[in-house]
C-alpha cells in the first residue's frame, strides 16, 4: 500500500525548556520531509511567539492545534493569523476549535455554550476582516461593527482549519472551513464522519475535495513494539479519561462504548492504570500508530488510504525521549 499524504508534524511544547528547543525540533520535522510543523497551546507558552521563531528560521508551514475563541477575540484572531501568514510568507493555517468547558470556563473564564455557534461566527468575523474594509457584525455571540483592519489583506488570507468530532460539528467544517483535523479516529471512523463533512460540503455548495483533511494520530515507532503500544495506551486511555466529554463520546461511537465507561470511571477515581488497562487492544490498534517502525508506517498508509486524506499529522506520545522523537521522525520518512 502506498502512502499518497503529505506529512504533518507537532510538537509538544512541553518537552521543550527554550523557544529555541522547540525551533531545533521544527528544523528536524523539516529535514525528514514533514510539509507543516503545528502545536497545542492550552495553558502553557502564548504559541504565537513560538510559530513566529519557526517561520522565521525554517522554511516548513507552521499551524496551530487549536486557538478557541474564548481565548481570544475574533477579530484578535483575524490578526493573528494575517501577521503570521506574513512571518511564514504566506505558509500558516490557522486551528480553530470549540476545545472543551474546563478549558474555557476555567482558565479563560468564558462560557462554553453555545460552542459551535460561536465557532460558527468567530470563521464569519476573520473572513469579514480578510475581505478588507470596516467590519459590521450582528450575530448571536458576537455584535461588532465601526472598525477595520489597518493594513493590506493578501489576496490569499490564511486558510482556516476545525478542530471537530461530533456530527455536526464536521457537517459545519465541510460548510466553512478550509480544512478538519480530526484526532482519535480509526480508519474506519474517519470514513464515516467524512460523509459529515461531505454533507457539509454540499450544504455550502461547496467541493469537499477543496478541504484538506489531516488527521492527527498519537505515534511512536520503536524497535520494542509492545515498549511503544504500552506507552501509547496510557496517554489514548488519558485523552479519553481525562480530556472533557468529547474525544470519550468519539470513541464510543466508533464502537467501543464499554471501553470508555470503564476508561472514565478509572478516572473518577484517577487510576491511571486502570484507565490503560481498560483500553482494549483493538482499539489501540486502531486510533494510535504505535509499534515496531514498519507498523507505524502501515498505520500511517492506512489512514492515507482512506478517501478524502490529504496529510496525516505525528502526535507524539507523552513520556517519549528526545531519541524516541527522532527514531519516529526517520521511520515516517521513509514514507
Amino acid at each position: 500500500m502506498t502512502f499518497d499524504a503529505a506529512l504533518d508534524g507537532t510538537l509538544m511544547l512541553s518537552d521543550h525548556s527554550s523557544i529555541d528547543e522547540a525551533v531545533a525540533q521544527a528544523q528536524r520535522y523539516e529535514d525528514h520531509g514533514f510539509r507543516r510543523v503545528s502545536m497545542g497551546e492550552v495553558t502553557g507558552w502564548n504559541i504565537v511567539p513560538v510559530l513566529t521563531a519557526i517561520a522565521r528560521e525554517t522554511g516548513i508551514g507552521i499551524s496551530n492545534d487549536v486557538f478557541s475563541p474564548p481565548s481570544r477575540s475574533p477579530a484578535m484572531l483575524a490578526q493573528t493569523a494575517l501577521t503570521l501568514h506574513e512571518a511564514s510568507d504566506g505558509d500558516y493555517r490557522m486551528g480553530l476549535g470549540p476545545s472543551s468547558p474546563a478549558l474555557v470556563e476555567r482558565w479563560h473564564s468564558g462560557e462554553f455554550e453555545p460552542a459551535l455557534r460561536r465557532t460558527r461566527e468567530t470563521i464569519d468575523i476573520v473572513r469579514a476582516v480578510y475581505e478588507g474594509g470596516k467590519v459590521s457584525y450582528d450575530g448571536d455571540v458576537y455584535e461588532m461593527g465601526g472598525m477595520g483592519y489597518d493594513r493590506q489583506v493578501p489576496d490569499d488570507p490564511p486558510a482556516i482549519d476545525l478542530a471537530t468530532l461530533g456530527p455536526k460539528a464536521v457537517e459545519m467544517t465541510g460548510r466553512f472551513a478550509d480544512g478538519w483535523v480530526p484526532q482519535l479516529f480509526t480508519a474506519d471512523g474517519l470514513r464515516d464522519r467524512l460523509e459529515d463533512l461531505e454533507r457539509g460540503a454540499d450544504l455550502g455548495d461547496r467541493d469537499a475535495d477543496d478541504v484538506r483533511v489531516a488527521p492527527l494520530v498519537r505515534t511512536f515507532a520503536h524497535e520494542n513494539g509492545d515498549h511503544a503500544r504500552s506507552m501509547a495506551r496510557q496517554m489514548v486511555a488519558f485523552l479519553i479519561g481525562a480530556y472533557g466529554p468529547f474525544y470519550g463520546n468519539s470513541v464510543a461511537e466508533q464502537g467501543y462504548p464499554d471501553a470508555v465507561e470503564e476508561i472514565r470511571a478509572a478516572w473518577e477515581e484517577k487510576d491511571t492504570a486502570a484507565m490503560a488497562a481498560a483500553l482494549p487492544d483493538e482499539a489501540l490498534e486502531g486510533l494510535a500508530a504505535a509499534g515496531t517502525p514498519e507498523e507505524v508506517r502501515e498505520h500511517y498508509r492506512d489512514l492515507a488510504s482512506v478517501d478524502g486524506v490529504d496529510a496525516v499529522r505525528c502526535g507524539f506520545v507523552a513520556g517519549m525521549s528526545q531519541d524516541d522523537k527522532v527514531t519516529t521522525m526517520a521511520a515516517l520518512s521513509e514514507l
